[in-house]
């Protein structure tokens, strides 16, 4: 049905709100309506829905409105969605980045309405999370995969009491659960960086119901109306975290409302990067590990794909092919001089995007999507295999290094001063062993030791099968370093006197050795226990496990530690945190499981060796280093 002629036909008085929409292309009209103020809230009633889900699906005439019933069919099951019906978003296509159709903007557009009073009221979401769990329960004995010891079984205790709910459906967990926190802070909310390890121990458990219910519903988040200081990021940003809040109705009568936070109530106010990464990564995994690809397949699904890959391939005025951030937009979301490139934002822009290339379904409008992620994803790999990594000999190298070269064929690229090294490299850095530079940038390297862009690096094959046995290698050899007392130090060394002032803006928190300043993470152990199974070093991983077993229970599960070993717990780490809860447990099933592990984890693509931009050229110009320093490679 054509939206114009639906809300000429329909004796439904449309809310003023919807008509103000940023995105009016919805109703067919052109984007140049004034953005109208509306709260980013998504509604239902607590005790009883407007709408009944078996009603519905009976018949596609069931609510009175058809406009607020709207639902989508899926592989011959019907879900209620608040998204329109198929027949609503059959309309022609028009221009955009890769093709995306209007289909993609209504989808976008009609998770954005607010829905609150008198307007449109959202239906919670309805999933068929029974099959999965069932299907779970017989993979959780089949592969013997159980809470042997009471550590796990008090870790399972807390995080199931983590579990947030809406409308009676669990979508998530909270940041950290400790009961005798008086001030929570965002705490309270469910981030999609952390909910990553607990979906993957609901998921190794045989439990998705939770991780379809939390894909979804950060979908119906991705386009909702965000600004700081009247300005609005890209269409495609996820949000960083939201909260379930209950807010009275009239007749006492309640709602329960998901509020989003983009980044405008966050600390620096930065927008996160890494939440659409995380999320088309976290789909994935749904899939591999569950076997249901239909969730990946639905229309809203991969619309909610293209937009967040739109926002990150869109061209601009960089002139690398690694993704150009601000400071704070990743796991280290306060200022540490990570702004540019950072290590890990490339690693997870890897993934996401090889993910993507797997989920895709292939279609006319896809392929030139596809496309361009296997450009990118050829241009991305050889920038950082070939520029980024260090070792030794590459030390070695950048300590002659020759400033001021101006030609196609310098070998100092980026006019690094050879007095940029830190003294502390020289001896640090082992005979055998290596690792990617945590950030690079024109006449600036950051060579500090970042562990959770080096262990994704490893995880996504962005590095090359040699570098990732090195980075391994690096990490035993520095042990005491980077693992100590408790594993992973988020960065190896810490800031430290009037460095630290200056980078870190003399911030209290990120004090040397503490918090992001060369903290010890316990959250980064599933990561280094994926990337060991990758590469076949099961017994590595082993032995993080057990160190951390044997205090995270004792010390209440803390967020991080603190001090150059991590012998004490942060200093304003938060208690019962529950990414170091969900870290330990996943950890530990892949430990036992390891071929459950496979399904994480992505193999060398040789085909993307292959691939070269410049090539594709169509004027024919030979101004790509590239041929000459392919040899130098290390596969």
């Amino acid at each position: 049905m054509n939206a114009i002629h639906f809300f000429r036909k329909s004796t439904m008085k449309v809310p003023s709100r919807v008509l103000s929409l940023r995105n009016a292309s919805f109703l067919g009209f052109a984007r140049s309506f004034n953005p109208s103020v509306f709260e980013r809230k998504l509604c239902c009633k607590k005790k009883d829905f407007l709408l009944n889900f078996n009603q519905v699906t009976q018949s596609h005439h069931a609510c009175p409105f058809r406009f607020l019933c709207f639902q989508r069919i899926v592989n011959d099951a019907q879900k209620l969605r608040c998204l329109p019906s198929s027949s609503f978003v059959q309309s022609r296509a028009v221009s955009g980045p890769y093709d995306v159709s209007t289909e993609a903007r209504v989808a976008s557009t009609v998770r954005g309405l607010s829905t609150r009073g008198n307007d449109i009221h959202v239906t919670p979401l309805v999933v068929g999370g029974n099959v999965a769990v069932a299907e779970g329960e017989n993979n959780v004995k089949k592969n013997g995969v159980s809470a042997k010891s009471e550590v796990e079984k008090e870790a399972w205790r807390l995080l199931k009491d983590a579990v947030v709910t809406y409308c009676g459906s669990p979508v998530g967990t909270v940041a950290a659960n400790n009961p005798g926190d008086k001030q929570p802070l965002n705490y309270d909310q469910v981030f999609i960086r952390d909910f990553v390890p607990s979906a993957l121990a609901f998921l190794l458990r045989g439990e998705g119901e939770i991780v379809e219910n939390f894909l979804l519903h950060t979908l119906q988040l991705q386009s909702w109306e965000k600004t700081v200081d009247c300005y609005s990021p890209g269409q495609g940003l996820m949000p960083a975290s939201f909260k379930v809040r209950t807010v009275p109705l009239e007749d006492n009568k309640f709602e329960e409302v998901l509020d989003p936070d983009f980044g405008e109530s966050a600390i620096g106010r930065v927008a996160p990067v890494d939440s659409g990464l995380w999320w088309i990564i976290l789909l994935r995994a749904y899939g591999k590990i569950t076997g249901d690809y239909s969730l990946q397949e639905r229309v809203d699904v991969q619309t909610g794909i293209r937009l967040i890959l739109n926002l990150c391939l869109a061209d601009g005025f960089d002139m690398f092919p690694s993704l150009l951030v601000t400071d704070g937009s990743c796991m280290i979301d306060r200022r540490m001089g990570i702004h540019g490139h950072p290590l890990e934002i490339q690693a997870l822009f890897c993934s996401a995007l090889r993910c993507s290339r797997e989920i895709l379904t292939a279609n006319g409008s896809s392929k030139n999507l596809v496309s361009a992620i296997n450009n990118r994803l050829s241009a991305l790999s050889f920038h950082v295999r070939e520029y980024c990594w260090v070792d030794m000999k590459k030390v070695n190298e950048i300590y002659r290094y020759k400033t001021e070269e101006y030609s196609m064929d310098a070998t100092n690229k980026f006019n690094i001063y050879p007095e940029q090294i830190p003294s502390w490299l020289m001896d640090w850095i082992p005979e055998k062993g290596g690792y990617l530079l945590g950030n690079l940038q024109p006449a600036h390297m950051d060579f500090r030791f970042f562990t959770l862009g080096n262990l994704w690096s490893i995880v996504s094959s962005l590095g090359t099968p040699k570098q990732n046995e090195a980075i391994l290698n690096l990490i035993e050899a520095k042990w005491d370093d980077i693992a100590g007392h408790m594993p992973f130090k988020i960065c190896y060394p810490a800031l430290e006197n009037e460095e630290w002032r200056i980078i870190t803006g003399s911030d209290p928190k990120n004090t040397p050795w503490s918090y992001h300043n060369g903290g010890s993470w316990p959250t980064l152990l599933w990561q280094f226990t994926l990337a060991c199974i990758k590469m076949g070093r099961l017994e590595l991983a082993q032995k993080a496990v057990s160190l951390a077993e044997k205090r995270l229970s004792i010390d209440r599960w803390p967020e991080y530690y603190d001090t150059r070993r991590g012998k004490f717990i942060g200093k304003q780490s938060r208690l019962y945190q529950t990414w170091t809860i969900a870290g330990f447990l996943t950890s530990k099933m892949m430990v036992e499981n390891p071929q459950m592990a496979s399904l994480l984890y992505w193999e060398e693509d040789y085909e993307l060796l292959d691939i070269c931009v410049c090539a594709l050229n169509k004027s024919g110009r030979k101004n790509c280093s590239r041929g000459a320093a392919k040899s130098q490679i290390l596969v």
